[in-house]
């Protein structure tokens, strides 16, 4: 079986630390809950959930998951389950409209000011709540050349000074890929700024080489990495770990969260979030309201109740380890915070 984000490894036979880890992943749900000791609770598998959409899970990321608790955080978000087979109004497969700002192969432009680029189309991680799970990453670009026209747009457009790195995941494509792109970004003069949204520090933190950090570092293009964790649990040994290395290497790290019921909807689990997140440099940055994509309806917490989980954040914690409580409305100017 083929992995994503290896084939580049297996032409030389080497593979690094981080696609070994990949190449060991989880993808038989049966496999998931036989080792956490949860054979007994086979019958919430969803195999209808499971061929749309397939589970995914780094060793690394399964070693945080209770054994023996069905209902543990972790496991929540990636178990494949009925209730994402089911049809819910106001549900739909393209959550924010992506498909609307699509300018060019791969390049979305919904922001002034800032651009963001398909770098990749897969995860190291299945997110049963993504709001990008239906999205037909087979259309984007795959190979350097086929970024030219979005870097043509990039270029033609001297308003744009940040660009976006998100996917899937951007950190699926090798160092050397990567860096063949940033390479490409940082001739285009008026960008300033590169923001790589990933998952991968969280789930699969042996990432986080030597090599990445030394091409966010020396890049002219100022680094933010934006990485997405939604409880605290997940913020411990390899992933805490490899966190710290971001920061210290002088990099800009920012955690945005998605509210999602029976995972992190109390106030407690969201100020140990907060709490792990700044113990280790991160800033919480956004907490998000659920994107309301076909498939997810089953997290969705009612905004008044994030409302209330906020107000009491900010009796709990200092005013930076408050994340703002955002959602994306398709064909709003920017984020909107909801009060």
């Amino acid at each position: 079986m083929s992995v994503p984000g290896v084939d580049e490894q297996k032409s030389s036979n080497v593979l690094s630390d981080w696609h070994r880890s990949l190449a060991a992943a989880i993808r038989d749900p049966t496999e998931l809950l036989n080792e956490l000791q949860l054979d007994d609770f086979s019958d919430r598998v969803s195999s209808g959930a499971a061929e749309a959409f397939p589970l995914m899970v780094p060793r690394s990321f399964l070693a945080r998951m209770r054994l023996g608790d069905p209902n543990d955080p972790l496991l929540r978000q990636v178990l494949p389950v009925d209730d994402e087979l089911r049809a819910v109004a106001g549900f739909e497969a393209d959550a924010v409209s992506d498909a609307d700002f699509r300018t060019a192969p791969g390049l979305l432009h919904k922001y002034h000011g800032r651009a963001l680029m398909i770098a990749a189309g897969s995860c190291a991680v299945n997110c049963r709540y993504c709001f990008r799970r239906h999205y037909p990453y087979g259309d984007e670009p795959r190979r350097l050349d086929d970024w030219e026209p979005a870097l043509r747009q990039l270029r033609e457009d001297s308003s744009i000074s940040e660009v976006l790195l998100s996917g899937g995941d951007p950190l699926m494509l090798t160092d050397s890929r990567l860096g063949e792109l940033i390479g490409r970004l940082e001739e285009i003069p008026h960008l300033r700024r590169l923001r790589i949204h990933t998952r991968l520090p969280i789930v699969l933190p042996d990432r986080v080489t030597d090599q990445l950090l030394d091409i966010l570092t020396e890049s002219r293009l100022t680094p933010i990495v934006v990485v997405h964790s939604n409880h605290a649990a997940e913020v411990v040994a390899d992933c805490e770990a490899a966190l710290r290395r971001l920061v210290r290497a002088g990099v800009t790290v920012l955690n945005q969260a998605v509210l999602l019921r029976g995972i992190n909807d109390s106030v407690d689990a969201l100020v140990e979030l907060s709490e792990s997140l700044i113990n280790v440099g991160v800033m919480p940055y956004y907490l998000h309201q659920l994107d309301r994509v076909s498939g997810a309806a089953h997290f969705e917490v009612d905004p008044d109740v994030g409302r209330c989980l906020i107000a009491e954040l900010r009796k709990r914690l200092p005013g930076y380890a408050v994340p703002r409580y955002v959602q994306e409305i398709a064909g709003e100017a920017h984020k909107t915070v909801i009060e």
